[in-house]
């Protein structure tokens, strides 16, 4: 074996062995979003690098995401594969998974037929291989490291305005806050008052939270 040939194998070997941690999977309706209402794997990775609350966001965050287990690239496939034969996507979720996600992850879900979608909160810049990204900022906008997204999407409760986004996207969102399961109306009567103030953003609601899926 020739020098580069061992290269590419001890990547290969290293790539294979390395875990991430893994908080749940599972397959679902996505539920807010220019794609709401398709069947997506759902592949959430735990940890994230911000703490999301009521005081500082207006909100908090809904997502149990610091439990989890370590997973293989070939462990993670099979459980997606046994999960759901069907699915095509596979959205990379968390917490923030920009924080674990790498190009043989990326490499591997694609060479097995699916297509990536990621929600992120924007603080690190996201690899062009994923082929929907939906940027969630929670921080202020000079923080913001992804620049471009398929979707920009604000969770906005009462009292709060848009921020003047760094993102280009192709779609412009405004989700209400939520508090537990459900949706207070004074947050969904002001972001349909921000949507007709700013007619080039959207409403977008988490409907799998009316559906009562995950």
């Amino acid at each position: 074996m020739n020098k580069i040939s061992s290269i590419h194998s001890d990547r290969n070997i290293e790539a294979s062995q390395k875990a991430y941690q893994i908080n749940e999977w599972f397959f679902s309706l996505q539920g807010e979003g220019m794609r709401a209402g398709t069947a997506n794997l759902f592949l959430r990775f735990s940890g994230c690098n911000l703490t999301c609350n009521k005081e500082d966001e207006g909100f908090d965050c809904d997502t149990e995401f610091t439990s989890g287990r370590k997973l293989s690239l070939d462990q993670i496939v099979s459980e997606l594969k046994a999960t759901a034969t069907q699915a095509e996507w596979v959205i990379l979720t968390g917490g923030e998974p920009s924080l674990q996600i790498d190009d043989a992850l990326i490499d591997r879900l694609h060479g097995e037929g699916y297509k990536i979608a990621i929600e992120t909160n924007g603080t690190k810049e996201i690899s062009p291989k994923i082929d929907w990204i939906t940027v969630s900022p929670k921080t202020a906008e000079h923080t913001i490291r992804q620049k471009t997204a398929n979707e920009l999407k604000y969770v906005r409760a009462y009292g709060m305005g848009i921020p003047k986004p760094v993102v280009k996207a192709d779609h412009y969102l405004i989700s209400p806050a939520f508090e537990a399961e459900n949706l207070p109306q004074r947050n969904l009567e002001w972001c349909i008052r921000l949507v007709k103030e700013n007619p080039q953003w959207r409403l977008s609601i988490q409907m799998h939270k009316s559906w009562k899926i995950r």
